[in-house]
C-alpha cells in the first residue's frame, strides 16, 4: 500500500553567523512533527538547509578575508552540526549554492521575465543591509528599519522587479477562501489589514550593487535577489522544472503540507512566496505556520547584550533530548517563548528528573525486586486500572490533536500527565504494601503491569519529541512494540518478558553546582575573548608605520580641510578604479577624481558629505581635472570614504 506523502519544511538559514538557541527551536519544531508523522506511516519528506547569497554575506566575507564561498562553507558546515546535534531527522539539506539550485532560480527568473512578471525599472529609496530590505520613507519608524532597527541609506539603483499588484486580489481570495493557509489567525489577519488590502507595490528581486548571488541569465549586470532565490529552494529541492518536466519528488511532494517559518518571515512566505508560484502556474504550500520566538528572559537574543545561548553548549550541561524537551515544551503557541539557565534546571529536575524517570526506575526496579524482572500477565482490572487505561487513551488523543494544530507544549504536556497519572496510581495502589503479603502477589504483578504498559505508552509518544529517551525506555523494557499501531489497546506488553536493569534517565541537577560551572564558561570565554582582543592590538602596532617626519602645527595648518557634499557622481570610462565627483563646498561645485569605484557605487555616494582638501593643486587624472581630494581610510585593502553628514557645506575641519 502506498503512503501518503507529507512534506514539510523550515526556513532555510542565513549563513551570516552560528545561529543561537532560538533560532535552533526552529528544526526541533519541524523535526517533532515529521517523527510524529513518519509514525503515523505518512511518507515524509523533511527539508531544511541554508540561504547563502546576499550583500551582507559579501561584506561580511570581505571583514573576514576571505571569499563569500569560503565564508559560506564555514557558517553551513556550523549550521549542519547544530541539526545534527540536536538529532534531527532531516531528508534533504539544501544549499542555494549547490549547482543544480541556482540553475532552477535562472530559469524561474528568466520565465517571469519572458511572461511579464517581471520587467526591469530604477529603484530609489531607502535600503537596509542587514535586512536586506527596501522601505520607503513611510514604511520607516523613527528613520530606521522597521524590521530590525538599524540604521538605512538611500540608495538608487537600476533593477528588476515582479509585478505583486498584478496577483494582488488573486491572492486575497485565496486567503479568504483557505483559512489555515497562514496560521495561526493572528499573523493572517496581520497579512490581510497591514499588507495586502491597504495595496501591493511590486517588489525589487533582482541587485546590480554587488555580485554575490546567483546571476540574471540575461544580464550580467544583475544577481538575483533573495526573494526568488531563496524562496525557490522549496520546489527546486523536488526538482521542479520550468518547462513542466518535473521530477517524480516535484510529482509526489507539492504542494508543501507545511512550511515552517518564524514570525518575522510571514510576509515573505505568504505573500511573495504565493505570488511566486502563481506567477509559475504552480499550486500553493497548503499551510503557512509563523512561530514565535523564544527569549533570553524577556529580551531578543543579541551579542551586544550578551545573552545569547547556543544549542551545543545546552546540550553539553543538560543532554540532547531535555534541550529537545525544554524547546518544545516551554514554547507558547502563538506568544514568545523564554529560556534561562535558571528555567531550564527547574523543567529538567521537575518533569525529566522527579516525574518521568522517577517513573521508569522505581516501576522496573519494583519488577525486577518482586518478579525478578520478569513481567506478570495482569488479572481482571479494578476500577484504578480501568482509569489510568483511560487517562493512556486520552492522552494519544490529545497527543494528536495538539500536534496537528502545532500546539506542541500541549502535546508534551498532556504526555508528562500520564507519567504525573502512573505517580499518582503507584501512591494509590502502593505496590510496597502489596508485597508484604502472599495472597495480594496476583494484585501486586497487576498493578506492576499497568504501570509498565502506560510506560510503554509514554515512550511510543514520546519518540517524535525525545527519540533517544524513548529508546532508553524501550531497551529497559526489552520492548518491540513501539509503533503507534500498538497503541490500538492497552496491553500489547508480553508478559514473561525479563527486564533489564533499571538505569536512572536524568539524573537531578544540583544548580549551584551548575551555575558555577556556567559562571566558569562565561568567564573563560571573556578571557579568551580579552586575549583575542590583546592579540589583534599588537598586530595592529605591528603595522603601524614607522619613522614618518614629524611636522609642526604649522604645517598642518596649510591644509584646508572643508565639508562638501557630493551632489553627483559618476564613473570615469577610462579607469576602472576613478569615480568622477561633483562636490558643493558651500561656494561653488568642483570636480575631484577619486580612486574608490571598487568600493563604492555612484548611488551610494550621492547626498553624503565629506572631508574635502580644497587647496590641492589641481591634477588631470584620465582626462578628468580633480580639483582637490577627499578624505578615506585604508585598513588592508578595504577603503572606507569619512563621512561627515549633518554638517554644513563649507565648514572647516580643523
Amino acid at each position: 500500500m502506498n503512503k501518503k506523502p507529507y512534506y514539510i519544511t523550515t526556513a532555510i538559514a542565513y549563513t551570516s553567523r552560528k545561529p543561537h538557541i532560538g533560532n535552533s527551536y526552529e528544526i526541533v519544531l519541524t523535526d517533532a512533527i515529521a517523527r510524529y508523522k513518519r509514525m503515523l506511516g505518512y511518507d515524509v519528506f523533511f527539508q531544511t538547509g541554508t540561504d547563502e547569497h546576499g550583500q551582507k554575506i559579501e561584506k561580511y566575507a570581505e571583514s573576514e578575508g576571505c571569499t563569500p564561498k569560503e565564508y559560506v562553507d564555514k557558517v553551513c558546515g556550523e549550521i549542519r552540526d547544530i541539526c545534527d546535534q540536536l538529532n534531527t531527522s532531516y531528508d534533504y539539506f539544501i544549499r542555494t549554492t549547490d549547482a543544480d539550485h541556482e540553475a532552477i532560480v535562472q530559469r524561474i527568473f528568466k520565465k517571469l521575465y519572458d511572461q511579464g512578471d517581471i520587467y526591469k525599472s530604477t529603484y530609489e529609496g531607502m535600503y537596509c543591509t542587514p535586512c536586506e530590505s527596501f522601505w520607503t520613507e513611510s514604511q520607516l519608524v523613527d528613520g530606521k528599519c522597521p524590521d530590525c532597527g538599524t540604521e538605512v541609506h538611500k540608495t538608487k539603483e537600476e533593477t528588476y522587479f515582479l509585478r505583486l499588484s498584478k496577483y494582488q486580489k488573486q491572492l486575497e481570495d485565496y486567503i479568504e477562501q483557505n483559512p489555515d493557509f497562514i496560521y495561526p489567525e493572528s499573523r493572517k489577519k496581520e497579512m490581510l489589514n497591514n499588507f495586502i488590502k491597504p495595496g501591493l507595490q511590486d517588489l525589487c528581486v533582482s541587485r546590480s550593487s554587488f555580485k554575490w548571488g546567483v546571476p540574471v541569465s540575461f544580464d550580467d549586470k544583475h544577481v538575483i535577489y533573495v526573494w526568488i532565490d531563496a524562496l525557490s529552494n522549496y520546489i527546486t529541492a523536488l526538482g521542479y522544472d520550468p518547462d513542466g518536466n518535473h521530477g517524480e519528488n516535484y510529482k509526489k511532494y507539492w504542494p508543501a503540507d507545511a512550511h515552517i517559518i518564524g514570525k518575522d518571515i510571514v510576509r515573505f512566505h505568504t505573500i511573495y512566496w504565493p505570488i511566486i508560484l502563481m506567477a509559475l502556474g504552480e499550486p500553493l504550500p497548503k499551510q503557512v505556520y509563523g512561530h514565535p520566538w523564544l527569549l533570553f528572559g524577556e529580551d531578543k537574543m543579541s551579542k551586544s547584550k550578551g545573552n545569547v545561548i547556543y544549542a551545543d553548549d545546552l546540550i553539553k550541561l543538560f543532554g540532547v533530548d531535555a534541550v529537545r524537551y525544554y524547546l518544545l515544551s516551554e514554547m507558547p503557541f502563538a506568544n514568545d517563548g523564554s529560556i534561562t539557565y535558571e528555567a531550564m534546571i527547574e523543567r529538567f529536575n521537575s518533569d525529566l528528573a522527579n516525574t518521568l524517570g522517577n517513573l521508569v526506575n522505581r516501576t522496573i526496579a519494583m519488577n525486577n525486586k518482586y518478579f525478578d524482572g520478569v513481567v506478570q500477565a495482569p488479572s481482571k482490572p479494578e476500577e484504578l486500572d480501568e482509569e489510568l487505561r483511560a487517562f493512556c487513551f486520552d492522552t494519544i488523543k490529545k497527543v494528536d490533536d495538539c500536534i496537528n494544530s502545532f500546539h506542541m507544549s500541549d502535546c508534551l504536556e498532556a504526555v508528562i500527565n500520564l507519567a504525573k497519572r502512573c505517580n499518582k496510581y503507584i501512591d494509590e495502589t502502593t505496590p510496597w504494601a502489596l508485597a508484604k503479603n502472599e495472597e495480594d502477589k496476583e494484585r501486586l504483578g497487576t498493578v506492576l503491569y499497568n504501570l509498565l504498559e502506560s510506560i510503554r505508552f509514554i515512550a511510543v509518544l514520546l519518540q517524535p519529541f525525545m527519540p533517544d529517551t524513548a529508546n532508553a525506555i524501550f531497551a529497559q523494557m526489552n520492548c518491540e512494540e513501539k509503533s503507534y499501531e500498538s497503541l490500538d489497546s492497552f496491553g500489547k506488553l508480553p508478559a514473561g518478558t525479563k527486564l533489564s536493569d533499571p538505569t536512572p534517565l536524568f539524573v537531578r541537577i544540583d544548580a549551584e553546582k551548575m551555575y558555577k560551572e556556567i559562571e566558569a564558561a562565561r568567564e573563560e570565554a571573556q578571557k579568551s575573548a580579552k586575549s583575542m582582543e590583546d592579540v589583534e592590538k599588537k598586530e595592529a602596532k605591528k603595522k603601524e608605520i614607522e619613522g614618518i617626519a614629524q611636522i609642526g602645527i604649522e604645517d598642518f595648518m596649510k591644509v584646508d580641510l572643508r565639508v562638501a557634499e557630493i551632489v553627483d557622481c559618476e564613473p570615469v570610462k577610462k579607469a576602472k578604479k576613478l569615480l568622477k565627483l561633483t562636490l558643493n563646498d558651500g561656494v561653488r561645485n568642483r570636480t575631484v577624481a577619486s580612486g574608490i569605484a571598487q568600493y563604492y557605487t555612484p548611488e551610494e555616494l550621492k547626498g553624503h558629505k565629506v572631508v574635502l582638501v580644497s587647496n590641492l593643486k589641481p591634477a588631470k587624472l584620465c582626462g578628468v581635472e580633480s580639483e582637490g581630494m577627499i578624505l578615506a581610510a585604508d585598513t588592508d585593502g578595504t577603503v572606507k570614504v569619512l563621512f561627515v553628514d549633518g554638517m554644513e557645506n563649507g565648514a572647516k575641519v580643523r
